[in-house]
């Protein structure tokens, strides 16, 4: 593994002395085969939402047999978990995901290989996510028990955080109301610490339901819940050019008739609305929800809906975007052999308009304030407690998340360097914020400033329980 020199960052909290921090990231290099073990193993379970039994076993495994107290099933979700080492404050929590998506299917190749009869794939990194993150958390144990360090570990197993919103359960639960930090990160195409907000998001799954009839042999006695679905995107699509540019609105059409000679009865559509304001998503949502009464009614159809997730947008917290900023730049970028150099050109030239050229995984992107246009369940425990996250080069540089590429990446030792890079600056990061107590107060005064006084929290997904059947 390439090992760089320390570059010191000046930041506005003097930073505690890291005496033991050489040596944690020699810990976590010595446990690399196993964090690589743990990621392919994932990879190759690419379980989704709510189903990832295997996946949440492992790691729960994996932890207790460190002496982690492993609580499974937390907040009404089989497959979340809570696993923690330590009784004393300050309580560090860690963020892991390790869900797959459906409809993405690609072998570790650098071409297009889908698996034969494999209906999801870990094409946004999540096995990655899930392994760097036991990693950093067994690192901080080891810490605690070498040095004798007051202070709790806790590594936060979340569920479907693709359109499932486990972290909001948690936070609704009141799983984080002792925890002083929370850390987390993303495989990506890049190193950076930018302090990166998100897009808030809500979803539904609107259902039409109407007549069936012989569709040549008697349509006037039919009312087609699928002319329901096309008139309600329609009308969508139109609502598109009157809503504020920072808005995302898509769909798909999860059901919509079997025979083209039967007109259909049932059709569902799959909407997601993000924009980077919670407020404005609930006024968006509003016309969306008008659009679908208007489309029922305008077929003789009818229409509910379900509302599936909702998320928050990450509350960036400077303080700690640029301690971790320092911490990523201690560890630095990531170094290829000549076999994974020969794979990341080849899966490069399948990228249509890569924004970061090959060679910048060795690289750490400058710190800024960011807008990323995805959206995540960890906006909610932002609010909930200061958080900060981190995102590491698992993927070739100039990969999408969501594609083929990232799959194939996420599941050799690109991504596996990308796993143990990310444990490394969680580490470093987890055990200054346990030696650092001007760090923490910092944080926690530029946290309550950004909600302000008068915030009031409210999931955007409502009271509903967890809808562990989304993906089935």
């Amino acid at each position: 593994m390439k090992r760089t020199a320390l570059l010191l960052i000046p930041l506005v909290i003097p930073l505690a002395v890291a005496a033991q921090e050489p040596d944690i990231s020699r810990f976590v290099d010595s446990r690399y085969d196993e964090t690589a073990r743990i990621a392919r193993t994932l990879w190759e379970y690419a379980e989704v939402g709510y189903q990832e039994e295997k996946s949440s076993a492992l790691l729960q495994a994996t932890l207790s047999a460190e002496g982690f107290d492993v609580q499974p099933g937390v907040a009404g979700m089989p497959t979340a978990f809570v696993a923690a080492y330590g009784e004393t404050e300050p309580v560090i929590a860690i963020l892991a995901e390790y869900d797959a998506l459906p409809g993405i299917n690609q072998d570790s190749l650098p071409t297009r290989s889908p698996i034969a009869g494999k209906s999801a794939g870990q094409a946004c990194g999540h096995n990655l996510f899930g392994a760097g993150s036991v990693a950093a958390a067994i690192a901080i144990k080891h810490w605690l028990d070498e040095t004798g360090s007051p202070g709790t570990v806790r590594l936060y197993g979340t569920p479907a955080e693709e359109g499932g919103s486990g972290k909001v359960y948690m936070v609704r639960e009141g799983l984080f109301d002792d925890v002083d930090i929370a850390l987390h990160w993303h495989a990506a195409d890049e190193n950076s610490a930018a302090a990166r907000t998100s897009l808030a998001n809500r979803s539904a799954k609107f259902r039409f339901r109407g007549v069936s009839a012989h569709a040549a042999g008697a349509p006037e006695k039919a009312r087609s819940a699928l002319d329901g679905v096309e008139a309600f995107n329609y009308m969508v699509n139109l609502m598109r050019e009157h809503v504020p540019q920072e808005t995302r609105i898509h769909y798909v059409i999860t059901a919509g008739g079997l025979a083209p000679n039967v007109v259909p009865d049932y059709a569902e559509v799959f909407y997601y609305l993000r924009h980077p304001e919670a407020t404005r998503v609930a006024e968006l949502w509003m016309r969306l929800e008008q659009a679908a009464l208007a489309a029922a009614q305008g077929t003789g159809t009818e229409v509910d809906w379900e509302i599936i997730h909702g998320n928050h947008p990450v509350l960036v917290n400077e303080t700690l975007a640029k301690m971790m900023d320092e911490k990523l730049h201690s560890v630095g970028g990531l170094e290829y052999t000549a076999e994974e150099q020969a794979f990341a050109e080849q899966l490069y030239a399948t990228m249509t308009e890569p924004e970061n050229e090959l060679g910048s995984e060795a690289t750490i992107q400058p710190y800024e304030l960011k807008l990323g246009y995805g959206s995540t369940d960890v906006g909610d425990v932002s609010i909930a407690v200061p958080t900060v996250g981190v995102r590491i080069a698992g993927y070739v540089p100039g990969t999408s998340g969501h594609s083929w590429q990232a799959a194939a990446a996420s599941g050799m030792s690109i991504g596996f360097k990308g796993a143990n890079s990310a444990a490394k600056t969680l580490a470093l990061a987890g055990i200054e914020i346990i030696k650092n107590e001007e760090l923490r107060d910092a944080a926690r005064k530029e946290h309550a400033e950004k909600l302000g006084e008068n915030f009031h929290y409210e999931a955007l997904l409502g009271d509903r329980p967890p809808p562990l059947d989304y993906r089935k």
